[in-house]
C-alpha cells in the first residue's frame, strides 16, 4: 500500500516518533511504501515530497521538531485547494493518508474523509485541547519544561523579593498552565476558561508577601481578566483565523508591581516549551499512535483517529475529535485553588 503521511501545525516533540513508527511497522509487516508530504498540508497542495524508507528514519526517536517540516496552510483557503490535494493523491497513487496534527489539520483532514480520501489521523498539540483523548503527545514536554522554568524561579524570585509571571502556551485551554503551575508550587494559576479577578490576583501576591516568600503567577496567553481585556496581539491571523496572542504576562506583572508596591518581572516561555526532545512518555505514546495507525489504515478504517483512552489506545471518529476542544473543567481548576496565596 502507498501511504501518505505529514505533520501539520505548531511543532511538537513527539512528531518524529510518531513518523518513525509509521515507517518501520508499514515496511517491515506490510511492505508499504510511505510518502512523506513536506510542510503540512502544503507539500500535498504542491506536491512535495519525499520518501520515508528506513534510513530515513533511523536515528529520529529522540529528535524534536519534525523531519518532514510543518506549515499552517489551510488547503480550504487556497484557492481549487481541495482539488488540489485530490489530484495530488490521485497523480502520486497514494492509497491513504496518515496526518499528524491538531484541531487545524484534522479538520482539514476530516473534511477530506468527508470526499472519499482515506484517512487515520494522528492527534498532536502540546495544548492537550484535543477531544476524544486522554492526552496528546508534546503534552508531558511542554509541562516538564514549565515546571523547570518555575522551579527555577522561586530562587531567583525570593532572593530579589519580587513577582514573577510566567506566561504558558494555551489559547483556549489551560492545561499547560493547570499541570506546571500545580507541579511546580505556583501561587496563582490562570487560565482562559475562567476569567480572573485582578483583586485577587493581586490579594494573593500580597499574602505571599507577608508570608515572608515571593509569589510565582501562571498565566496562559489566553487568559483574560473579567473587566478589561490585558492581553495584547499583533492583529496577525494565520491560515486557519488564529491571531496571535501574548502579552499578558507582561501586562500582569507591571499591573501587579503597580497594586503592590513591589518589583514584578514576566517571563514568557514561548516556543522553548515544544522545542527540543520529547520525554519518554511522549516519546512512548506517540509511537504507540504511530503503530495504532498504520492497523488502522490495514483494517480498512477512514475517517478515525487514534486516541489514548485509559492506557489503551482505541479509534475514535475524526468529527468527535474535532467537534469541540477539550478545556479544562471546572472541578480540575477548583483543586488548584486550594493552593493559591
Amino acid at each position: 500500500m502507498r501511504i501518505g503521511i505529514l505533520t501539520g501545525g505548531g511543532d511538537c516533540p513527539g512528531l518524529n516518533a510518531v513518523i518513525r513508527a509509521v515507517v518501520r511497522k508499514g515496511i517491515a509487516e506490510h511492505g508499504d511504501e510511505i510518502v512523506g508530504f513536506r510542510d503540512g498540508w502544503r507539500g500535498v497542495l504542491e506536491g512535495d515530497t519525499v520518501r520515508m524508507d528506513l534510513a530515513a528514519v533511523r536515528g529520529i526517536l529522540p529528535r524534536g521538531g519534525t523531519v518532514l517540516g510543518t506549515s499552517r496552510t489551510n488547503p480550504y483557503a487556497a484557492d481549487g485547494g481541495p482539488e488540489r490535494v485530490l489530484e495530488t493523491l490521485e497523480r502520486l497513487g497514494i492509497e491513504a493518508l496518515v496526518p499528524i496534527g491538531g484541531e487545524d489539520t484534522l479538520g482539514v483532514a476530516t473534511r477530506l474523509a468527508e470526499q472519499g480520501v482515506r484517512v487515520v489521523g494522528v492527534p498532536k498539540t502540546i495544548d492537550n485541547d484535543l477531544d476524544s483523548t486522554d492526552y496528546t503527545f508534546g503534552f508531558d514536554t511542554a509541562v516538564g519544561v514549565a515546571m523547570e522554568a518555575i522551579d527555577r524561579l522561586h530562587t531567583t524570585g525570593d532572593s530579589h523579593h519580587r513577582t514573577l509571571v510566567v506566561e504558558v502556551m494555551g489559547r483556549h485551554a489551560g492545561w499547560i498552565a493547570l499541570h506546571a503551575g500545580m507541579a511546580g508550587g505556583a501561587n496563582v494559576i490562570l487560565i482562559p476558561e475562567k476569567p480572573f479577578d485582578v483583586d485577587g490576583v493581586v490579594a494573593h501576591c500580597r499574602h505571599r508577601f507577608e508570608s515572608g516568600y515571593s509569589p510565582i503567577v501562571v498565566v496562559s496567553e489566553g487568559a483574560k481578566p473579567k473587566d478589561g481585556d490585558l492581553s495584547t496581539s499583533t492583529g496577525e491571523k494565520d491560515a486557519f483565523g488564529h491571531v496571535r496572542l501574548g502579552g499578558i504576562g507582561q501586562a500582569l506583572a507591571s499591573l501587579i508591581e503597580e497594586r503592590t508596591g513591589r518589583e514584578a518581572r514576566a517571563v514568557v516561555l514561548g516556543h522553548i516549551q515544544r522545542g527540543g526532545t520529547p520525554s519518554p512518555f511522549d516519546r512512548v505514546l506517540a509511537t504507540r499512535f504511530g503503530l495504532a495507525a498504520v492497523d488502522a489504515v490495514h483494517d480498512g478504517q477512514s475517517g478515525v483517529m487514534v486516541a489514548l483512552r485509559g492506557t489503551d489506545i482505541v479509534r475514535v471518529p475524526l468529527s468527535a475529535a474535532t467537534a469541540q476542544l477539550k478545556l479544562v473543567p471546572a472541578e480540575r481548576y477548583a483543586e488548584a485553588e486550594v493552593f493559591f496565596g
